[in-house]
C-alpha cells in the first residue's frame, strides 16, 4: 500500500428507516400464482388457439436462485398481495400534509442525526439523492428540510441506484465549498414503480429510507467517524434498465388493446430490465471503476477489510468483489443485506455499511459502491478515523 491522501471530509452518522411491512418469497409467490391460475382460467380459449402465451408460475426457490432474495419490506403489504390490484396502495395526502416520501426520509434521518449527537441547528443543506421522486416540486430535499426544522438549502438529485455515491461526493463538494454538514437522504419506495405481475422482476424491490451525515474533517470529533479518501462517479448510456413513467405520460396517446388491458400493464412505465445483458456489462464496468480508483489513491485491493456493494443481485455482487480481490469475499468482507431487504435501489449500499461496520480499528479502510440504471456507478473509499 503506497501513501494515501488526507482526508477534509468525513461521515458522522448514518440513519435506517425500514418499514412495518415485510413480504417473504413465499407470499409474494402465493399472490403471484394465484394472478395466474386466474388470467390462464380467464384466457383459456385465447391460450388454446395460439392467440396469447400463459403466463408461469413462479416459487420461492426460483427468486432466490436468482436473486439472493428471500424478502423485502413495503410501505403497503396488502396491495401488494391483493390479487385483484398487486400494487401497493398509497392513498393521495392533502398538500399540507407531509408526504410520504418525505416522510420515510425524515425517519431515517432522525437516526443519523442521533447517532451524530447533533441537531437541525447543526446542519447547513439536505440532499435527496433517490431513484424514485414523488413529485416533480416542491423538491422532495426541500420538503424534508422544513419537516426538520433545518436552516439553509435543500435539492433533489435522481442517478437510479447509484444516488447515494453521487449524493455523497454532491455533500462532499457542498462542504468543500462552505458548509458545515450536509444530511444526505436516500428514501426509496421501490414497490411503487415494480411490475408485480411480471414473472422475471416481481420480486426484485422492496422500500426503506437511509440517511448520511457529512461534515468538514476539522471539526473536533464527537461520535465514530470515517474520512473519505476518495470519490469516483462513472456514467454510461444503457437502455437495459428502464423506467419511463414521468412527468409528460398523461401527454402520451397509446395505440392498440393488449388482450385485457386491466391485466397486462404498459409496462415499459414501470420497472424494466434486460437482466443478463445487465449482468455482462455492468459487473465488469464496476469491478474496474473500483480497481482504478483504489490504486489512484493508492489503495490495495487486498487492503480493504470491507466492500459495502449496492444490494441489486447476490451473483453480480459476488463477481465484482471477486473482479476486485482476484479470489471469493466471504459474508464479512462483502455483507449482504438483500436476502432480507431485497434491491431497495439508492439505499442498498448504505443500508450494508449502515449495519455491517462492526469491527473496524482506526485506520481500517471500507468501499461504498453504488451501481444501476443510466448505466452509473459511484465508489466511495472510507477510513475509519474515530
Amino acid at each position: 500500500m503506497t501513501e494515501q491522501q488526507s482526508a477534509d471530509v468525513r461521515i458522522i452518522g448514518t440513519g435506517l428507516y425500514t418499514p412495518p411491512g415485510a413480504i417473504t418469497n413465499e407470499e409474494l409467490v402465493e399472490s403471484f400464482n394465484a394472478y395466474v391460475d386466474q388470467y390462464n382460467d380467464r384466457f383459456a380459449d385465447d391460450i388454446a388457439a395460439g392467440r396469447i402465451a400463459a403466463l408461469e408460475k413462479s416459487s420461492a426457490d426460483f427468486i432466490e436462485k436468482a436473486s439472493g432474495i428471500k424478502a423485502r419490506y413495503t410501505v403497503d403489504r396488502e396491495g401488494v398481495l391483493d390479487i385483484n390490484r398487486m400494487a401497493p396502495h398509497i392513498p393521495a395526502r392533502d398538500n399540507e400534509e407531509i408526504s410520504v416520501l418525505a416522510e420515510i426520509a425524515v425517519n431515517a434521518a432522525r437516526e443519523a442525526l442521533r447517532a451524530a449527537d447533533l441537531t437541525a441547528a447543526d446542519i447547513d443543506g439536505v440532499v435527496c439523492a433517490a431513484s424514485n421522486m414523488q413529485r416533480g416540486y416542491p423538491a422532495m430535499a426541500v420538503e424534508i428540510q422544513d419537516a426538520l426544522g433545518i436552516e439553509g438549502f435543500g435539492f433533489d438529485m435522481n442517478v437510479a441506484c447509484a444516488s447515494a455515491a453521487f449524493g455523497i461526493e454532491t455533500g462532499l463538494g457542498l462542504i468543500r465549498a462552505g458548509a458545515r454538514r450536509i444530511l444526505m437522504v436516500n428514501p426509496e419506495i421501490c414497490t411503487a414503480h415494480l411490475n408485480f405481475r411480471d414473472r422475471d422482476s416481481h420480486f426484485i424491490f422492496g422500500d426503506v429510507a437511509t440517511a448520511v451525515i457529512l461534515e468538514r474533517a476539522d471539526n473536533p470529533a464527537q461520535t465514530e467517524s470515517w474520512e473519505i479518501l476518495g470519490t469516483r462517479l462513472l456514467t454510461k448510456f444503457s437502455n437495459n434498465i428502464r423506467n419511463n413513467f414521468g412527468f409528460m405520460n398523461h401527454c402520451e396517446r397509446e395505440t392498440g388493446e393488449a388482450p385485457d388491458a386491466q391485466d397486462t400493464p404498459n409496462t415499459d412505465k414501470l420497472f424494466i430490465q434486460e437482466g443478463r445483458k445487465v449482468f455482462k456489462e455492468v459487473v465488469p464496468m464496476v469491478s474496474e471503476m473500483i480497481n482504478s480508483h483504489l490504486n489512484d489513491i493508492g489503495v490495495g485491493a487486498n487492503d480493504v477489510k470491507r466492500f459495502w456493494l449496492h444490494q441489486a443481485n447476490l451473483s453480480m455482487n459476488e463477481f465484482i468483489a471477486r473482479k476486485v480481490l482476484g479470489r471469493d469475499a466471504n459474508r464479512e468482507e462483502a455483507p449482504v443485506v438483500l436476502d432480507e431487504y431485497a434491491n431497495t435501489s439508492s439505499a442498498g449500499s448504505i443500508i450494508a455499511f449502515h449495519k455491517h461496520r462492526d469491527g473496524f480499528s482506526v485506520g481500517d479502510i471500507g468501499v461504498i459502491c453504488a451501481f444501476g440504471a443510466g448505466y452509473s456507478a459511484g465508489s466511495v473509499v472510507v477510513r475509519k478515523a474515530s
